[in-house]
């Protein structure tokens, strides 16, 4: 059974119009055999009527030369049944019976017929003059007459009425899946945190109605974004202003150095949080894709880990250039390499490579890794391992950040097992996103 709407749609149609035709097809065949049977048996009886008369009004000396022009002009051939005669009888269809039965009342019931005799095809009769007449002839006429074939004019009707049905089936099948293909299409949009066009509010007053319903989400969607992402920017203006006067006060009024700089930690630790929180609910749909090189970008970040003091071996293969979220996306490689700096005792590589129709950008870690069954429970926001990773610091936004930027660019976050023991956390992006 095929997986699309618009397959399934077309394909009960056509099933629907052939099972249809196939019995209209059948009542008609069914119907027309009685009519048909009818002149057949009439047309025999008639050339059998036709030929008695003949026979008993020409003088004996001229029946042959009568029977010779019944073969030539109107090919029936006369001749008398013998005891040997090899007869095959007629294939035992209802047409062929009801010709039987219409060739009894017309010439007797002693009538037989015969699809032929000694090897002779045909439509053989066998009649006798008079019906106390033990003696009896076969009345041999063209074989068509006694075949019912279907007439070739209500073929190609009936053909082409298939042909034009069908071809309405997929009109219908597709008017009905194109809509929903496109409204699928901006569903995935929105779930990879994109504002979709308008959809079309045109068609069937169902379809339209749906169309105007996703529409009005979509827009309450970016609304509502647009409205937090601006509450949110105040409320981080409105917390670092006197976060900024805490850490001037912490380093011009606290005498004690190891307490001046344990405030100063705490206050850079809120900022810390501040950002993350920002980041996670600002989102990365409002980024415009550029053309990227993904292999430069890997590289930069590569740089800017070293000007940290990070040490990080990198394996970049060959990167294509295409059209990314830039910061996003470095945003995301960074919190992973973070994450294994923070919780898995250092990152201990960075690899980027193409494999098929997607990207993997890999980080991993000499940590003691994550259970497999909490992988997808880490990915969601504000959540955080309990057990090895508890004594780290931070939101429980990182993972959640990363993966949000994944499915932005058509793509998922993985937490595997790495090879030689630690965490392996891959960043798959589609290349055709």
């Amino acid at each position: 059974m095929p997986r699309t709407l618009l397959a399934r749609t077309f394909l009960l149609l056509a099933l629907l119009v052939l099972l249809t035709t196939a019995a209209w097809l059948s009542l008609f065949r069914y119907i027309d055999a009685e009519p048909r049977a009818r002149e057949t048996a009439q047309l025999a009886a008639s050339a059998v009527n036709l030929i008695r008369a003949s026979l008993f009004a020409a003088s004996p000396q001229k029946r042959p030369a009568l029977f010779a022009e019944f073969a030539s002009r109107e090919g029936i051939r006369l001749l008398p049944a013998e005891p040997e005669d090899r007869v095959v009888a007629m294939d035992e269809s209802r047409f062929v019976t009801l010709l039987k039965r219409e060739l009894a009342k017309r010439l007797g019931e002693r009538t037989r017929l015969a699809a032929s005799v000694d090897d002779v095809p045909g439509f053989w009769v066998s009649f006798r003059l008079d019906e106390e007449d033990e003696e009896e002839y076969w009345l041999v006429l063209q074989r068509h007459r006694a075949e019912r074939s279907f007439a070739q004019h209500w073929l190609t009707w009936g053909l082409l009425a298939i042909s034009l049905a069908l071809a309405v089936a997929w009109l219908i099948a597709s008017r009905i899946s194109r809509p929903l293909k496109a409204m699928a299409a901006s569903a995935e949009a929105v779930g990879r945190g994109r504002i979709p066009e308008p959809l079309p509010v045109d068609g069937a007053d169902e379809l339209a109605r749906l169309a105007s319903a996703f529409n009005a989400m979509a827009c309450d969607l970016e609304r509502h974004e647009r409205d937090r992402s601006e509450v949110l920017a105040g409320i981080s203006h409105d917390l670092r202003t006197p976060l900024t006067r805490l850490r001037l006060e912490a380093e011009l009024s606290v005498a004690d150095e190891s307490a001046r700089q344990a405030v100063i930690a705490d206050i850079e630790q809120m900022e810390a949080v501040i950002s993350q929180f920002m980041d996670y609910a600002r989102g990365e749909a409002g980024e415009t894709p550029t053309v990227v090189d993904l292999g430069d970008l890997l590289r930069g970040i590569v740089e800017r880990q070293a000007s940290l003091g990070r040490q990080l071996p990198a394996e970049i293969g060959a990167l294509p250039e295409l059209p990314l979220r830039a910061k996003a996306l470095t945003r995301a490689v960074t919190n992973l390499i973070d994450n294994a700096w923070k919780y898995g005792g250092g990152a201990t590589l960075l690899r980027g490579e193409i494999l098929g129709e997607e990207i993997r950008i890999e980080v991993l870690d000499h940590g003691p890794g994550i259970p497999p069954a909490e992988a997808d429970r880490l990915k969601r926001p504000f959540t955080r391992l309990e057990g090895a990773r508890t004594d780290a610091s931070g939101t429980g936004l990182g993972l959640a950040i990363v993966d949000r930027v994944a499915r932005l660019h058509g793509g998922q976050l993985d937490l595997l097992p790495a090879p030689e023991g630690g965490l392996l956390a891959r960043l798959s992006i589609t290349l055709k996103h």
